[in-house]
């Protein structure tokens, strides 16, 4: 069997939030789908570690934005990989109050839903709240949304321990090994992102920032940051 089939089932990138009280809570999600066109409702699903799992279950409200493909990799950071138990992951985004009573991130999305939990159903590891359509609106006309394909070949992002959709390293790695190897010495070696595993690789570059195949590690500007999650440098390790 080849792991890898899990990675080719198609999905979204959506930032998932709502309100309990006085705090604000989201993360970063691949699953929110459409279940019914009459009336429109969605479904998401959220590791039931998730403090934002706790907090829709205590206030039944939930909005997610639709992420573009372009989205910043301070966004992804810290609503992907931190814990709002940790941080507060509101402070320096910009967003909007729905109908709700939900924060609706409008930075690095191109629209938006609001809903009202009429539905919860408990599945294994995860939660599947299932949402009726409140409110809901188009940002950017012209930006595309980011798919999970693109996520994972563009941005060579890898999902959360808490998503559904996780794949445990270590069984990565397996497939990777039977993978054709490549010799990799001096300025061609990978280096891995120790927040989010992002894999710098010389021989891509990243494009997503504009730096242009060939470049080694050692020779990224200062400044440059893991286009994935935002750490800097320093928290990449050699591979």
């Amino acid at each position: 069997m080849d792991i890898n089939a899990f990675l080719k089932v198609s999905y979204g990138l959506y930032l998932i939030s709502t309100k309990a009280g006085d705090k604000l809570g989201g993360y970063v999600a691949n699953t929110a789908f459409q279940v019914t066109a009459k009336p429109p409702r969605f479904a998401i699903s959220c590791n039931r570690d998730n403090l934002t799992s706790e907090m829709i279950r205590e206030s039944g409200i939930f909005a997610f934005s639709v992420l573009r493909e372009d989205a910043s990799p301070e966004i992804i950071g810290n609503f992907g990989y931190k814990s709002s138990r940790e941080i507060d992951k509101f402070e320096k985004v910009n967003y909007i109050t729905a109908q709700s009573g939900a924060p609706i991130v409008t930075d690095s999305s191109v629209a938006w839903f609001d809903c009202k939990v009429i539905e919860t159903h408990e599945i294994g590891t995860h939660i599947l709240f299932i949402g009726e359509v409140l409110d809901y609106d188009v940002i950017d006309e012209e930006a595309n949304p980011m798919t999970y394909a693109y996520y994972h070949e563009v941005r060579k992002g890898l999902s959360p321990k808490n998503a559904p959709t996780y794949i445990e390293e270590e069984k990565l790695k397996e497939a990777k090994e039977e993978e054709p190897k490549k010799e990799a010495s001096g300025k061609n070696e990978t280096w891995t992102c120790q927040m989010c595993n992002y894999n710098y690789d010389p021989e891509t570059g990243d494009p997503i920032t504009g730096i242009p195949p060939g470049t080694a590690f050692e020779d990224l500007p200062d400044d440059w940051v893991c286009p994935l999650c935002g750490a800097t440098k320093d928290m990449f390790e050699k591979d």
